[in-house]
C-alpha cells in the first residue's frame, strides 16, 4: 500500500503563511518517491496579511489560514480537526512565518510561546504512535511545545531563535542549509530551509534529504 503522509499549512506566502517554495518542493519530492500525502491546515484567522511586495502588514485585511492554504494546495485542503494520526505514516510541516503566527504564537511570545490548540491535538498522535515527524525552516520552534523537552533539532544556526528553542527544553543543533538533523530517539527530522537558504537549489537539498529520510524511517 502506498505511504501516506499528512502535511501541515499555516497560509500561503511566506511573511505570514507557508513558505511557497518550502512547500512546493516537499510535495514534488514526495511525488517523486511514489509516497501520497495530503494538506491539512487550521480554520482560524489569518494573524495578519503582509504585502508581499513591501514587507509591511496591511491595515484592516483579514484572511482565513484554511482558505489561504487552499491557495497553495491548488484546493485539494482540509480542516486540520480532520488529521487523525491513524490514517498517515508521517506529517511534514514546512517552515514560513505562518508558523510561527498562525499555528503558534511565537513571533509575539518567543519562548513563552504556545501552539495553537487544533494543531497541537492533531501532530500529537504522531508522537504517541512513533511515526516519523519533519519540520523545516521555523518550523522546529513548535518541537518543545508539541514534543517536549529533550528533541534534538535545527533552525540553521540563528542565535535568537536556537536560544529560544534552548529555553524552552529544545536541544538546537547548528545545521548547514543542505543538511539535516535526525534525532533518531524521537523520530523527529529538521533541517533549514530558508533560514539559511539563498538560492531554491539550496533549499531543495536539504528538504529532498529531509523527505528521503522521513520515507527511510516510514519503512
Amino acid at each position: 500500500m502506498t505511504k501516506q503522509v499528512a502535511i501541515v499549512l499555516a497560509g500561503c506566502g511566506v511573511f505570514d503563511g507557508s513558505e511557497i517554495y518550502e512547500t512546493t518542493l516537499t510535495l514534488l519530492r514526495l511525488d517523486q518517491l511514489g509516497i501520497g500525502y495530503r494538506c491539512f491546515a487550521p480554520d482560524v484567522a489569518q494573524h495578519h496579511v503582509i504585502n508581499h511586495l513591501t514587507q509591511e502588514p496591511v491595515e484592516g485585511e483579514q484572511r482565513n489560514v484554511l482558505q489561504e492554504s487552499a491557495r497553495l494546495a491548488r484546493g485539494d485542503v482540509s480542516p486540520i480537526t480532520e488529521l487523525d494520526a491513524d490514517d498517515f505514516d508521517a506529517v511534514i510541516v514546512p517552515g514560513g512565518f505562518g508558523v510561527a503566527k498562525n499555528l503558534s504564537d511565537f513571533a509575539d511570545q518567543g519562548d513563552n510561546m504556545q501552539v495553537l490548540e487544533s494543531v497541537k491535538e492533531a501532530l500529537i498522535g504522531f508522537k504517541e504512535e512513533a511515526k516519523p515527524i519533519g519540520l523545516m525552516c521555523i518550523a522546529p520552534v513548535l518541537v518543545p511545545r508539541l514534543l517536549g523537552e529533550g528533541v534534538a533539532v535545527t533552525i540553521g544556526h540563528d542565535p535568537g531563535v536556537s536560544g529560544a528553542i534552548s529555553a524552552m527544553g529544545g536541544l538546537h543543533r547548528s545545521c548547514g542549509v543542505e543538511d539535516i538533523v535526525v534525532d533518531h530517539e524521537h523520530r523527529v527530522v529538521t533541517t533549514p530551509a530558508y533560514m539559511l537558504a539563498t538560492r531554491i537549489s539550496e533549499a531543495a537539498t536539504g528538504i529532498f534529504k529531509l523527505v528521503d529520510r522521513i520515507d527511510e524511517m516510514m519503512g
